[in-house]
């Protein structure tokens, strides 16, 4: 059944939806996006997520030209459209169409656009096996605190780890860890603190990673922001990544060598249970 869309303003069936040629975004990648994910008919951080992209807008010099406000009534409203109660909406804005110059002009019109996807957001089959990783050196451009539509080195990584038969791939930067292909990236200690990297331009300011520092935090669980390498990600007890789909997903390797038993270990399946909890409570309904 065919989606509805929304592009610059109209509501679409997703097969009559375009946009120009010319859009920055699919030229230069010139566009930010954001992933709010539906539970059980709630938005997930969404106040989050849209103080992220007011600030990926600013650092690029795009305008905002949808308030928050209306940006959780088109949430809303496409979600329902859709019949989407779990699931994702992506949004992205980009700088707008011109004909194709690398220096872009100063009164470009942003292109909006926003679909949805169904996903079994609460129903993870990962979350009980843990994934796999490979580590690689991350080739990404420097600003990755920006949440911008540029993915192509991810998409490669994701792809090559695929065909050797790993879950994701894991970036390394200097001897130390980034991130993950999509997603922030944390340890357990064996002392039990939950380490995960300072904030930098090296990654992404991931909603979800904030939120569970919240949670760790209100469960009493020690936590360190600080940058780790991989040979300490290999000692740690338990490791997981966090992202707005995936929520917190294990861990159980990282080049074929186990992270602590080599399951997902009971600190991070605390750490999911109760985000779920508190995520529920607090979500935005979208009926």
């Amino acid at each position: 059944m065919s989606r509805t869309v929304y592009v610059n303003g109209q509501w679409l069936p997703e097969e009559d939806a375009k946009i120009s040629i010319f859009d920055r975004g699919f030229i230069f990648a010139d566009a930010i996006y954001e992933v709010t994910a539906i539970a059980d008919g709630k938005l997930i951080d969404f106040a989050r997520h849209a103080a992220r992209l007011s600030r990926s807008l600013e650092l690029l010099g795009i305008p905002q030209v949808v308030t928050e406000k209306k940006l959780l009534e088109l949430h809303k409203e496409i979600a329902r459209r859709n019949n989407v109660t779990n699931g994702l909406v992506y949004l992205q804005i980009s700088r707008g169409a011109e004909d194709r110059s690398f220096v872009y002009g100063q009164d470009l019109q942003p292109t909006v656009v926003l679909f949805t996807q169904l996903r079994p957001i609460l129903s993870n089959p990962k979350w009980k096996t843990g994934i796999t990783m490979r580590s690689t050196p991350d080739g990404r451009w420097a600003n990755r605190h920006i949440k911008t539509t540029q993915l192509l080195y991810s998409s490669l990584s994701k792809v090559e780890a695929g065909r050797e038969g790993f879950d994701d791939t894991l970036f390394v930067e200097d001897g130390l860890i980034t991130e993950s292909g999509s997603a922030n990236f944390h340890v357990i200690t064996r002392d039990g603190t939950l380490v995960t990297r300072g904030l930098s331009n090296a990654l992404l300011h991931g909603i979800t990673r904030g939120s569970i520092l919240d949670v760790a935090q209100k469960a009493g669980l020690k936590t360190e922001e600080r940058s780790f390498s991989l040979e300490e990600a290999l000692q740690a007890s338990e490791a997981f990544i966090t992202d707005s789909i995936s929520m917190v997903l294990p861990v159980v390797s990282i080049d074929n060598k186990p992270i602590g038993t080599g399951k997902p270990g009971p600190e991070s399946q605390r750490l999911l249970t109760l985000y779920v909890d508190e995520k529920l409570s607090t979500g935005v309904s979208v009926g």
